[in-house]
C-alpha cells in the first residue's frame, strides 16, 4: 500500500497516512494543511542515487540499492527511503536522515546525538527506530547522516478506539520516562532548562502570551520535585506510528532532552486536546498517572510552557478559519485551567 506524507504546519513534521485511511477532518486540517505527496513518486537525483548506493555498500557490503525516494514535507530533517537487496536475497527498507540547518546550528553533533539516543532506546525497549549507521563526518552528502530502520506504520488521525489509542500512547510515554540517569548514560543530551525562551519583541495577545510569560517568569526557578528523565520533547500524535492497532514506534527525536517528565505530559495534553478533545486528554493523563509515581504540583507550569509553543506562529499554519477558531478556543481553555490550578495552589 502506498503512503501519503503530509507536512505538519508548525515544524514541518512528517505525518504518514496509508492511502484510503479515513482522516480526521479536524486534525488533518489542523496539523497537515500545507502539502501532500505520494511517496515513491519522486526519486532522488542521479548524483545522490550514486551516493546512496555507496552508503548502502558501507552499511551492508555486497548489498544492492534497488531504489531511493525522498519523503518530502519535513523541514527539521531531509529523509530518504531506501530499498535494499542483501546478499542472501532479502529485501529491506531503510531511512536516511539528514538534519536541517536549524538543528545543525543548534547542535553540530545532532546526528551523533540522535544515533546514540536511538541506541539507548533499544536498550530500554522503547518503541523507536533501530539505528544502523552514523556518518558524522558527512562523507557521503557533505552533511552528517544516519541510517535507521524504516518502520512500517502510519500516524492515526481517526482511531477506531480512542481510549485504547490514548492508553497506549500514555503507556509508551511512561516507558520513555523510565529512561533515567541512574541506569543509562544520558550525558550527551541537553538539559531541559526552564522550558521557555526569552520574550520576543512582539507578543501574541491572541494567545495570552504576555499573561503566560508573566506567570512562568514569576514561578522560575521551579523547585525540582521529580527525577530528571529522558524527554521526547515533541510528543504528539504526528510522531506516533501505528500498525494493526498497535503503537509501532515513536519517531522524530531531535528535540529530546533530560528534564521533568511533566514537560512531555503537558505538551501531550495540549496536543491531544487539540486533536481529539477533553476526554482523550483526560484519559491519556489518567493512564499515565496510574503508571508513574510523580509529584504533579508543577504540571500547570509545564502546561503553560506547552501553550507558548504556538504563540506568534498559529496564524502562519495555513489553517481553515473554523479549525483555527476551534484551536484558539481550546488553547484558551487549556491556559485558563492551568492558571486556575496555579491560583488554587497559591502561586
Amino acid at each position: 500500500m502506498g503512503f501519503i506524507e503530509c507536512t505538519s504546519a508548525p515544524k514541518g513534521r512528517p505525518v504518514h497516512q496509508p492511502i484510503g485511511l479515513r482522516f480526521s477532518p479536524f486534525l488533518s486540517t489542523m496539523r497537515s494543511a500545507v502539502s501532500f505527496h505520494l511517496l515513491g513518486v519522486i526519486m532522488t537525483g542521479i548524483d545522490e542515487s550514486y551516493a546512496f548506493g555507496q552508503l548502502v555498500q558501507r552499511v551492508a557490503p555486497g548489498s544492492q540499492l534497488l531504489r531511493a525516494w525522498s519523503l518530502h514535507g519535513g523541514v527539521s530533517a531531509q529523509v530518504t527511503a531506501l530499498e535494499v537487496v542483501y546478499p542472501d536475497g532479502q529485501r529491506q527498507k531503510r531511512l536516511v536522515r539528514r538534519h536541517g540547518l536549524r538543528d545543525r546550528q543548534r547542535n553540530p553533533q545532532i546526528a551523533t546525538t540522535e544515533f546514540r539516543l536511538l541506541q539507548v532506546l533499544q536498550q530500554a525497549t522503547v518503541a523507536a527506530p533501530v539505528p544502523y549507521y552514523l556518518d558524522q563526518a558527512g562523507e557521503f552528502f557533505n552533511v552528517p547522516c544516519l541510517v535507521i530502520e524504516y518502520v512500517e506504520g502510519a500516524t492515526e488521525f481517526a482511531p477506531p478506539n480512542l481510549l485504547d489509542f490514548v492508553q497506549q500512547a500514555a503507556a509508551q510515554l511512561a516507558q520513555i520516562h523510565r529512561v533515567g540517569r541512574a541506569h543509562f548514560d544520558l550525558a550527551f543530551l541537553a538539559n531541559q532548562g526552564k522550558g521557555f525562551g526569552e520574550r520576543p519583541a512582539h507578543l501574541d495577545d491572541s494567545l495570552q502570551e504576555a499573561q503566560i510569560r508573566d506567570r512562568l517568569e514569576a514561578l522560575w526557578p521551579l523547585p525540582q520535585t521529580n527525577p530528571s528523565v529522558l524527554l521526547h520533547g515533541d510528543f504528539w500524535p504526528g510522531n506516533l506510528l501505528w500498525r494493526a492497532g498497535r503503537l509501532a514506534a515513536v519517531i522524530d527525536w531531535e528535540d529530546a532532552a533530560v528534564g521533568d517528565p511533566l514537560a512531555d505530559v503537558g505538551n501531550g495534553r495540549l496536543e491531544l486536546l487539540w486533536a481529539f478533545g477533553i476526554e482523550a486528554m483526560t484519559g491519556f493523563t489518567e493512564t499515565y498517572r496510574r503508571l508513574t509515581n510523580l509529584d504533579w504540583a508543577t504540571l500547570p507550569y509545564w502546561e503553560l510552557c506547552a501553550a507558548l509553543r504556538p504563540a506568534g506562529k498559529l496564524h502562519t499554519w495555513g489553517l481553515d478559519a473554523v479549525v483555527e477558531t476551534t484551536m484558539r478556543e481550546k488553547h484558551h481553555w487549556f491556559v485558563t485551567q492551568a492558571l486556575a490550578t496555579l491560583a488554587a495552589q497559591g502561586r
